[in-house]
């Protein structure tokens, strides 16, 4: 009995990783679309949640011809584009400045300024891919 309990558990546990894989599909998929939504996190976040749910989406993310790319640069090399730094930290001015223009409470602004600051820090710290 204790075997069929941990089979249904690991079954489970797949299925919120495979949830969770495509819930930052869409998300990646918007911010293709939509300037102020990144989308590189979400795709290394999808190859993160498909890699542990399904090898079948996993090779689907990985042979994709927008988002491969991403996850093999990080992956390869730790480095994240220029393309995807300019979009990303251009998408953190963004909405810090709509905070300001839409005159959130200070507390909210220094909050987001430094969690947008550091997180503008890291993608500016990382390599440019060797191709580039």
């Amino acid at each position: 009995m204790g075997q069929q309990s941990g089979r249904s558990t690991t079954g489970l546990v797949r299925l919120v990783w495979f949830a969770v894989g495509l819930l930052m599909i869409v998300l990646a998929g918007l911010g293709v679309v939509l300037p102020l939504l990144p989308t590189t996190p979400f795709v290394l976040a999808a190859a993160f949640a498909f890699a542990r749910s399904s090898r079948r989406w996993s090779a689907w993310l990985h042979a994709h011809p927008v988002f491969g790319p991403l996850i093999h640069d990080w992956r390869q090399h730790g480095a994240i584009s220029r393309r995807a730094k300019i979009l990303g930290v251009g998408s953190m001015v963004g909405v810090l400045t709509l905070s300001l223009v839409l005159q959130a409470p200070p507390l909210v602004l220094g909050v987001q300024a430094a969690v947008l600051s550091a997180s503008a820090a890291f993608v500016l710290s990382r390599p440019l891919p060797p191709r580039q």
